[in-house]
């Protein structure tokens, strides 16, 4: 499939960042639907891509830009919401998705990729996170009609610009002691250069078709030790408890009314499933090779590190 012409929903984040880039690398015109393309400037340099002011939840507003686009790449998601009841996330996952895969039909769209969650389940998802994702992803599958839907379900993801490593940084900057909740949460984060790459192809193989791809890293952590590694690149020696269960559930519940929620309820239901790819799924890139060059800044960590991969 010769797929030139794609709208892209949620293009301005992390992740849709990374993966724009890639498509213009990759000789796509790129579309970007965003609220508010003032914020975006550092996508309108690349040639090819055009940034649209738009509701992405206005269903009229979706058919009208998906006109004469061979394929149509939903990013959008949330990790938390203003309110306590699930009403955000499926606001923003469930009746999204159901607006792009009916639009897409309509505007006749040939192919949807869409962004999922590991451990997504509409039944079983122990958070409203999971469980919307998981319904958002069985809506697009179940109503995709003659549009090649492909689903795509990464543990955390990393990469300059993340909001997983870059977060906790900040925190260990300016604290000596982290109270960490659910220290023993497993992860396999993947590179989100390894994922971009994911939807690159899959976007050009017909064997997709239908699929739900897990994406994972090739090695497993605790979440312990994730931010033990970050505190060692930062050069910060600190102290990291570990809370028990009973006390990470009261840190989710007091962090839950803090501004910015650095840790919500959902986070921590989020947190006792592991996400990890029980089986396949499994990117090359390992963290060590990519964290300590945008995370490491100057340290003395990461000059030895640079010194270690220079070719000699």
């Amino acid at each position: 499939m010769n797929i030139r012409t794609v709208c892209v929903l949620g293009g301005t984040g992390f992740v849709g960042s990374h993966l724009v880039t890639r498509l213009v690398d990759q000789g796509y015109r790129v579309k970007v639907l965003t609220r508010r393309a003032y914020r975006s400037r550092h996508l309108m340099v690349l040639p090819g891509v055009r940034l649209v002011e738009a509701d992405c939840h206005e269903a009229s507003v979706l058919r009208t830009q998906f006109q004469n686009c061979e394929a149509v790449i939903n990013l959008v998601g949330i990790l938390n919401e203003h309110g306590h009841d699930g009403s955000g996330f499926r606001h923003t996952h469930v009746d999204l998705a159901h607006t792009v895969i009916e639009s897409a039909r309509e505007a006749g769209v040939r192919r949807l990729l869409h962004m999922s969650a590991l451990n997504a389940d509409p039944a079983s998802g122990p958070s409203h996170y999971l469980r919307t994702k998981g319904e958002a992803e069985n809506i697009v599958h179940t109503l995709a009609g003659e549009v090649a839907v492909t689903s795509f379900r990464p543990s955390v993801i990393f990469g300059r610009g993340d909001s997983f490593f870059n977060r906790f940084a900040n925190l260990l900057r300016i604290t000596p002691v982290l109270p960490l909740a659910c220290p023993d949460a497993r992860f396999a984060p993947v590179f989100v250069g390894d994922v971009v790459e994911a939807f690159v192809t899959a976007m050009r193989d017909p064997a997709t078709d239908g699929e739900r791809m897990d994406l994972c890293g090739p090695q497993v952590y605790t979440l312990k030790a994730l931010v033990e590694y970050t505190a060692r690149l930062l050069e910060k020696p600190r102290l990291i408890i570990g809370l028990s269960d009973r006390l990470s559930l009261l840190q989710a519940r007091v962090m839950e009314y803090v501004p910015g929620k650095p840790l919500s309820l959902d986070n921590y239901h989020s947190l006792q499933r592991d996400s990890i790819c029980p089986s396949g799924g499994h990117c090359p890139t390992a963290l060590e090779s990519v964290v300590p060059r945008y995370l490491g800044g100057h340290t003395r960590h990461n000059r030895l590190q640079q010194l270690r991969s220079t070719p000699r």
